[in-house]
């Protein structure tokens, strides 16, 4: 592996223990390998045919983890390019055609589209600058009926806190904290008529 560079592993699934390269690059922190396993513990290990969405992909950790245990779609959006050539270097290498890679700025990619439910999307953004309180807005459009958010943060979130955060109707599933990460899965407190 080049210098500079790191690697996690795929939890479980048809690559499990497949390394996937991380950048040196200032702010990238992928989940850790246990919050990953928790949390698809918590979510089942089988995704098949579900559809994901992960606003800042980074090193695609979480995302080549859901599309490892069989979700159709993977949606990865990335802002930096040299990120983007390893998303796109990895999904090569493992034929996961079902990943797909959109280089750009999220909000602006998610805000200039006619929202497709998601089952699950994955926010892992930068910590600080209140990026939940700017995206959670953005992506609760695409979240499928009965979809779930999953969501890291350097604090805990409480349900309050979602309102505030611009995600009113949310609530928090399920939480766990692992050193200075703290993750929750997030459902709507009312499932839409349909």
């Amino acid at each position: 592996m080049a210098s500079g560079m790191t690697s996690v592993r795929i939890i479980g699934g048809q690559w499990r223990r497949t390394p996937i390269p991380v950048l040196a690059v200032d702010g990238l922190r992928p989940t850790p390998d246990r919050v990953r396993e928790t949390l698809f513990n918590w979510l089942g290990q089988d995704l098949t045919g579900w559809r994901c969405l992960e606003p800042f992909a980074g090193s695609g950790a979480l995302g080549f983890e859901a599309a490892s245990r069989g979700a159709a779609v993977v949606t990865l959006i990335e802002q930096r390019p040299d990120l983007v050539r390893a998303l796109q270097t990895l999904r090569d290498r493992l034929g996961a055609d079902g990943v797909q890679i959109v280089r750009g700025d999220c909000l602006a990619w998610l805000a200039g589209r006619a929202p497709e439910p998601q089952d699950l999307i994955l926010l892992d953004p930068p910590f600080a600058a209140n990026w939940l309180g700017r995206v959670l807005p953005v992506v609760i459009p695409w979240l499928a009926p009965d979809g779930v958010i999953y969501a890291e943060a350097e604090f805990a979130l409480t349900d309050a806190q979602l309102v505030s955060l611009g995600a009113p109707g949310m609530r928090i599933r399920r939480a766990g904290r692992a050193g200075q990460v703290h993750y929750h899965v997030l459902e709507r407190s009312v499932s839409p008529a349909g």
